[in-house]
C-alpha cells in the first residue's frame, strides 16, 4: 500500500484592529512574528477554522470581512508543505496572546517586525498594496 502525501490545509487571518493589523510573535519553531493563523482540524470548515485560531493566538473575536488569496509554495513552510487560505478580519475584544503565541502587537505597513515567519512578509505585502 502506497502512503498518500498530500499539502496539509491552514488558515491565516489579518486582523484590522485599531488602526493596524495583529502579529504574534511565535513561541515555537519558526521563529519570528507571523500572521495569526494555524491548522485546519478535521472536521471544520476553513471560516470556522480561521475564527477559532484568532480566538486562541490573539484572544479576539473576529468578523471574516472576505477571503483574501491562497498561498501554496511548497516551500512557504519548511517544516511541511501547506496550503494557506488567508482571511481579512475586523477583531473587537481585548487583544491578548494566547496559544502558541508568545506576544501580539498591532503593526502599521511602514511598521513592521524585522523576524516575519513563513512567507508572511510576502501576503503582509500583498496585503497592503491591494495586489489581490
Amino acid at each position: 500500500m502506497q502512503a498518500f502525501r498530500n499539502p496539509i490545509p491552514t488558515v491565516d487571518i489579518i486582523i484590522e484592529y485599531k488602526g493596524g493589523i495583529i502579529l504574534i510573535k511565535r513561541e515555537n519553531p519558526p521563529p519570528g512574528w507571523a500572521i495569526p493563523g494555524g491548522f485546519v482540524d478535521y472536521g471544520e470548515s476553513l471560516e470556522y477554522a480561521a475564527v477559532r485560531e484568532a480566538k486562541e493566538e490573539t484572544g479576539l473575536d473576529i468578523r471574516l470581512v472576505r477571503q483574501f488569496h491562497t498561498y501554496s509554495s511548497p516551500d512557504r513552510d519548511a517544516r511541511f508543505h501547506t496550503i494557506s487560505t488567508v482571511y481579512i478580519a475586523k477583531g473587537e475584544g481585548e487583544l491578548n496572546a494566547g496559544d502558541d503565541a508568545g506576544e501580539a502587537g498591532i503593526f502599521t505597513s511602514d511598521r513592521l517586525p524585522e523576524e516575519i515567519a513563513f512567507d508572511h512578509r510576502n501576503i503582509l505585502k500583498d496585503y497592503f498594496t491591494g495586489r489581490y
